[in-house]
């Protein structure tokens, strides 16, 4: 590529409304532009890079004997229907009509689609295993678009769905796509973790996430500091302390005016892990009272599993009066309300609590002094929480979801009858798995982990171009010749090189080059009658004079140690 008449431009000055690094610099490169919240053009460059992303992919996934097709993304609304992903998915969903009033869909997701595809083919047996995936457009009507290609409202994603007779073939297919991820990660030199998380809207018996390891990241990853343990916020676990001491008498004290757990504490001078806090909340139109440690948070996930409702509210005031709780002061002794307590309060003694009444609490309450409805694991873990699987300790992380594997078992073959003869010529459901990856994440994931002040450092598989040549002087013809025979012999050898033969002066030149990230460059300058050109490494900003005559050889070790 010669730059001279080509696309491309970069911006000096910082974009005012991209917030994350990686949307910054971005758009800075000149290699993405935001045409609205959360939608976005790819640029040459961008695409460019985005391309090569979606190649690895592509190069991984069909060494892992997967078949790529193609799924349209305007689709029936009554498909989704039929597996109650509409209600799943809610307002997240764009919906249209066509002409005849038929309503559609823009496809948020297709598992529906490929189960579809999957039972044109597969009567027997001897039909399965196979996994077939494509790499198209997704929509999905984000509430808060933001962080640039983090969080969007159209996007690409790889989606893969391997299709078994069960659950233990599903193993298998499972385990080859993992390491078809962990391939494609580590080809493109990401920081990542693979951490157990919720199934959420898309089912099944087991979820696990790839997180690339970042300070922008919107999702909050639990990692152990003696073991691999490694989960996400909203399904990690931690092993509870056994409380040993005494059971003493329960004594009602006066709190005046003390209404939250900071308030209470304090007054009482007990610490917070000492008391219990009440939270009222309505599950489906019923007072639902949770009580957890009063120094942790509640996991609206971990409920929505435990209880199977659909949706997690707080209680409004005309519901909270039909019970005796005490907003403020609300205790489990002798509590009207359905009471769901944390598995940790089995373990608590001589806890502080509410009495139910306006400027009361109990101290010294444990678990024989009240009943409760159901418990289980119901809250967030905190940091130096004991590890589950070791005696490690829990500390924090933030990553960007870059891609998922999920085990679906049978959901959505069974609702839309995909089933084989086995070989005893009995009807079976077919066993799924799903698989999704997003390059457009990985591509701001790299970014954010990849830059410094002047620009992007990409991995020499994904930049724009692996090697850039600079004439300081585009009016000197000597170095003008010595570039563009550069340029031919790389072309030729199979390196992806740029020439920036633009009529700019030489700062402008480098500036851009380490903006958009190229690994190396060569810079053709006074040297040239000497036929010696410097080359310049982005990562290290390592710098060596080497004659013509070694420039092929230096860039293909390069290119050969880099990756």
């Amino acid at each position: 590529m010669k730059l001279k008449n080509s696309y491309f431009f970069t911006l000096r000055e910082d974009a005012k409304d991209e917030e994350s690094r990686s949307g910054n610099l971005l758009v800075r490169a000149g290699m993405i532009k935001k045409v609205g919240a959360g939608i976005y053009m790819y640029l040459p460059n961008g695409l460019k890079v985005l391309d090569k992303i979606k190649k690895i992919i592509k190069e991984e996934m069909d060494n892992a004997g997967a078949q790529e097709l193609l799924m349209p993304s305007l689709l029936p609304k009554e498909i989704y229907e039929t597996c109650g992903r509409v209600e799943a998915f809610g307002s997240d969903m764009f919906n249209l009509n066509d002409r005849y009033n038929k309503p559609l869909v823009l496809g948020p997701t297709h598992e529906e689609l490929f189960a579809i595809a999957a039972k044109s083919m597969v009567t027997s047996y001897k039909d399965l295993p196979f996994t077939i995936y494509q790499q198209a457009d997704k929509f999905r009507d984000e509430p808060r678009p933001r962080y640039g290609l983090i969080r969007v409202r159209e996007f690409i994603m790889k989606d893969a769905y391997s299709f078994d007779r069960d659950e233990k073939s599903l193993d298998i297919s499972y385990n080859k796509m993992k390491e078809a991820y962990n391939k494609i990660y580590d080809r493109m030199k990401l920081d990542y973790k693979i951490v157990s998380s919720d199934t959420g809207a898309m089912g099944g018996s087991l979820s696990e996430e790839y997180q690339a390891i970042t300070d922008i990241g919107e999702d909050v990853i639990v990692l152990c500091d003696s073991c691999n343990y490694s989960s996400n916020l909203e399904v990690a676990k931690f092993k509870i302390n056994e409380v040993k001491e005494e059971e003493k008498e329960l004594i009602k004290v006066e709190t005046p005016n003390q209404k939250t757990i900071d308030e209470v504490c304090s007054y009482l001078n007990i610490p917070k892990e000492k008391s219990i806090k009440a939270l009222l909340m309505n599950i489906d139109g019923e007072l639902y009272t949770f009580f957890i440690r009063g120094d942790r948070e509640l996991n609206e996930s971990k409920i929505t599993k435990l209880l199977k409702c659909k949706e997690i509210n707080f209680a409004s005031d005309e519901l909270i009066n039909k019970s005796n709780a005490v907003p403020g002061f609300t205790g489990p002794i002798n509590l009207r309300s359905k009471i769901v307590i944390d598995n940790e309060i089995l373990k608590m003694k001589n806890f502080c609590c509410g009495a139910n009444e306006k400027g009361y609490h109990y101290i010294n309450a444990n678990l024989k002094d009240f009943n409760y409805d159901l418990n289980g694991d119901i809250v967030n873990v905190l940091p130096n929480d004991n590890c589950p699987n070791c005696n490690g300790k829990l500390y924090f992380k933030k990553g960007i979801e870059i891609g998922n594997l999920f085990k679906l078992g049978t959901k959505y073959a069974e609702k839309l009858g995909l089933t084989y003869l086995d070989e005893n010529n009995e009807t079976k459901v077919v066993t799924m798995g799903s698989y999704g990856i997003g390059p457009g994440r990985i591509l701001a994931s790299i970014v954010e982990q990849n830059n410094d002040e002047a620009g992007i450092i990409f991995p020499i598989e994904v930049a724009p171009y692996e090697v850039a040549i600079i004439p300081v002087n585009s009016k000197d013809e000597l170095q003008n010749e010595i570039a563009n025979k550069m340029y031919d012999e790389l072309k030729d050898a199979g390196v992806d090189v740029l020439l920036d033969n633009r009529d700019e002066r030489p700062g402008v030149k480098f500036k851009d080059m380490d903006l958009i990230g190229i690994p190396l460059k060569i810079v053709v300058g006074k040297k040239a009658s000497e036929n010696i050109v410097e080359t310049k490494i982005r990562r290290t900003n390592e710098q060596k004079d080497i004659t013509t005559s070694e420039v092929l050889d230096f860039v293909l070790n390069f290119k050969k140690s880099e990756l």
